[in-house]
């Protein structure tokens, strides 16, 4: 019925605006939980709008079936009009029996780890490792884009860092005529595309659809005069006499047809007569007669394939710079953290990212249960006046009582298990303890227990270390005491003779002596 369906509706706008203000109470305590929060305000309000259009229709009611039923209703008999919408709703339950049935009640509260259910974040899969959650920006893939430009500068990762949104020199030379080709617009491309998709995805909640058509409105009111950097509307045509040049950024002087800066001005006159020069300016000439639209016996001419192509650089060119502005923190963020892990060695690395991996998994239980901690303060308090420890990974506890940090935690492996038979099949957590176990009381009584008195070879190595197991134990020890016993047996059977001068020998090298006179 359209009439439940309104309802149902109603319901559920009543329930989304109540998730969305239980969402803006809270107070996040890291960018994970803050970006959690912030992208389910957004769904939820993309769904706000989805069922508000829906409901609108059925209150235009355009075929008027709405009418109908509530005039059904109220002239009518209801209970009649009552059963007959159960009899298809049992109908409908006989024919699906295993269909679930939406709970509006639970569909928009947060889920907790005790109810059994997976908890999904919001932004678990949303960005890289390097991106830090929102924190940095990951441009590797672009800067490698760029390194295969051609006739680009060499930067490193660090320089491009603070250079990737200029696009004219002397910041990052790149010629004019090797912007316009297919490699350099995909590179612009992807990384309009990346700097884009950081934005939505760090700021959700943010009018980005305004603010992207502020962009463009922007580019087109620049690009139509002419204001666009590196892409001036009517370029002037360099002479080949020794007439004024355009200045560049820098302290030398710059030829617009050549794109390239002369430190000296000698030098820069001489080359207003070189014949490559001359080239260029006759290349660049023609190319700005046919941007105008007027070919070279002054006929119209339709805008080039090339001129589309330059718009669209120098649309995308406009777009990164102007993220680039936005995102100035995240970028100045970036360059501190990758100085800060060059000089970082491999594990230090990896502690750190499990370190935040724990700290982000810890956030998210913190918020699932900070309403329980905030109901059963109050109890804690009035029972007993020590302080609650929170654990949830259940790391083990420092010398102050509090858990030790998790990077440390990994570190030392201290989650690694090493059962022993022999200790009644105990287990120990780490290879330290685990090495440090066969010298303690609970291991020694162990070997005792299974006859083992010594467990010392040759040189006093332990011999019994790394054995864990029963039957290893044994064997070794039976191995241990026939060998003992084949060398006492050895030992007492052979026969000792001395010579005339008394030097005692074995019978076999006594009677060989003899048999050769020496004795």
């Amino acid at each position: 019925m359209l009439i439940e369906d309104q309802r149902f509706l109603h319901e559920d706008l009543e329930r989304l605006e109540q998730a969305i203000c239980e969402r803006a109470g809270e107070d996040p305590k890291n960018i994970k939980d803050r970006l959690n929060r912030d992208h389910q305000i957004d769904g939820f309000l993309t769904r706000i709008q989805e069922q508000s259009k829906r409901l609108l229709e059925i209150y235009r009611d355009t075929e008027g079936t709405r009418a109908k039923e509530v005039q059904s209703l109220s002239t009518g008999d209801p209970f009649e009009e009552f059963y007959k919408e159960f009899e298809k709703v049992k109908d409908h339950h006989r024919q699906y029996p295993n269909e679930p049935i939406e709970n509006l009640e639970r569909a928009y509260k947060r889920r907790r780890p005790d109810e059994g259910e997976a908890i999904v974040s919001e932004v678990d899969n949303m960005f890289t490792g390097e991106e830090g959650n929102g924190r940095f920006l990951d441009l590797t893939m672009r800067h490698e884009d760029y390194l295969n430009l051609p006739g680009i500068k060499r930067l490193t990762y660090l320089q491009y860092l603070d250079n990737f949104d200029a696009f004219e020199p002397p910041r990052m030379p790149i010629k004019r005529q090797n912007k316009v080709t297919d490699t350099y617009l995909k590179y612009v491309t992807d990384l309009d595309n990346y700097l884009e998709s950081f934005v939505r995805r760090t700021r959700p909640l943010d009018d980005l659809s305004k603010i992207f058509l502020q962009l463009d409105r922007d580019f087109e009111s620049a690009w139509n005069s002419g204001e666009i950097p590196g892409w001036p509307k009517d370029e002037p045509a360099s002479a080949t006499s020794n007439g004024p040049a355009t200045e560049g950024t820098g302290s030398g002087v710059w030829c617009p047809d050549c794109e390239k800066e002369f430190n000296n001005p000698n030098v820069y006159k001489s080359h207003l007569t070189g014949k490559k020069h001359i080239r260029n300016a006759e290349a660049k000439k023609s190319s700005s007669t046919l941007t105008n639209g007027t070919s070279m016996n002054g006929s119209s001419a339709l805008p080039s394939t090339t001129n589309l192509k330059q718009r669209i650089i120098a649309s995308h060119e406009h777009r990164i710079r102007a993220l680039a502005d936005l995102l100035s923190t995240e970028r100045s963020n970036t360059r501190v953290n990758v100085e800060r892990k060059a000089g970082m060695t491999e594990r230090e690395r990896q502690a750190e990212l499990d370190a935040l991996f724990a700290e982000d998994d810890a956030a998210i239980y913190d918020s699932y249960h900070r309403d329980d901690d905030a109901n059963g303060a109050d109890s804690d308090a009035e029972g007993s006046g020590d302080e609650r420890i929170y654990n949830p990974l259940k790391l083990p506890l420092a010398w102050d009582g509090k858990p030790i940090p998790y990077w440390l935690y990994k570190l030392h492996g201290l989650g690694v298990e090493f059962p022993c038979e022999i200790c009644g099949n105990f287990v120990y957590m780490g290879r330290r303890a685990f090495d440090k176990h066969f010298s303690e009381a609970r291991h020694i009584y162990g070997l005792k227990c299974l006859g083992v008195t010594n467990t010392s070879g040759a040189g006093g190595v332990n011999l019994f270390r790394e054995i864990t197991g029963i039957a290893d134990a044994v064997a070794l020890w039976e191995k241990l005491k026939k060998e003992k016993r084949d060398k006492e047996n050895r030992d007492e059977g052979v026969v000792q003779m001395e010579d005339g001068e008394g030097n005692v020998m074995p019978e076999r090298i006594y009677l060989d002596l003899q048999k050769q006179g020496i004795l």
